[in-house]
Parts: C-alpha cells; structure tokens; sequence
C-alpha cells in the first residue's frame, strides 16, 4: 500500500511540474487579453476575446478593488453630454491638467519595502523571474510588473529575457 501511495504521489508531483509553465503562461495570456480589452478596436475583436463576456457582463459597474460610487474606467473615458461645450465657451479656458502636470500624493512608484525587498531576491537569485519573485514574496505578480520596471529607470536592475538580473554599480 505503501508503495502505491509513493508511486501516485510522485505521478502527481511529475505532473504538476509538467503543467506549471502552462498556468503560468495561461494567467499571462489572461492578464493580456484584459489589458487588451481597455485598447480600442474592433467590435469583431472584442467578441472573440476570452474575457469580452465578462466586460460586457461589467459594463456600468464598477471594477474590482475601486470605491463604491466610482464609475469603470470606460465610462469615464466617454465624451460629456452636448450641453457641456456651450458652458465651456462661456467660462474662461483652463489649463488641462493631463500628463505630468499634475503628481500624485505619496511615495514615488518602487521606492517601498516590496522594491527593496525584489531587488534583494534579484541580488541572490539572478535571472529570477516575476513569477517566481511573485511565489517567493508572496504577493500577486501585477505589482512586480509594475515595481521592476521602475527599478530598471533607476538603473538597480535589468531584464534579460524574461529574467531579471541586478545591475552592477
């Protein structure tokens, strides 16, 4: 019985190695095909993406992890009513406030413990990748995505690849 219960768990263990990669590439081909979903395009694209039912399911509600009474992004991004361009000709023009004219409240994006945490697992392990930085934090991989990349402006570290290697001073 023993030996039985050795054997499958060394078939299951052999198997989830096998399929690894697979998740790994289904959850970013799934986080891809989202991102996607925000570009403009064709309606005949949007209906052939994987996650196009459930951004239509979505649509005028707001997304997950925003405040409630916040609007999804596609309905901010949608032109005012005709009665808006009449009071702006009325009023004074302002300056926009688009691009790097206006700045965030708080801390620069990548100078927090997690940045300093990645880089340090990057120092040990060369070549890491940010799933596997993910698992070894234990925090999801599209902070990483976004933590990196910030790194690499600051010249701490470099993608080769799909790993991540530190820069040397």
């Amino acid at each position: 019985m023993t030996d039985f219960l050795d054997e499958k768990r060394q078939e299951i263990t052999a198997r989830l190695k096998e399929l690894k990669p697979l998740v790994e590439e289904y959850q970013r081909l799934e986080a891809a095909a989202s991102a996607l979903d925000g570009v403009g395009g064709s309606a005949a694209a949007a209906s052939t993406s994987v996650a196009a039912p459930a951004a239509r399911k979505a649509a005028g509600r707001r997304g997950p992890g925003r405040p409630k009474g916040s609007k999804t992004r596609a309905a901010k991004a949608t032109p005012a009513p005709a009665a808006a361009p009449a009071a702006a000709a009325t009023t004074p023009a302002a300056p926009a406030k688009r691009g790097g004219a206006r700045r965030k409240a708080g801390r620069r994006k990548g100078s927090g413990t997690r940045a300093a945490q990645a880089l340090s697992f990057v120092q040990a392990q060369p070549g890491i990748t940010i799933p596997e930085l993910a698992a070894r934090m234990g925090i999801k991989q599209n902070y990483l995505y976004r933590v990196l990349p910030s790194l690499e402006e600051e010249g701490k570290v470099a993608k080769q690849g799909r790993g991540w290697h530190p820069k040397s001073s």
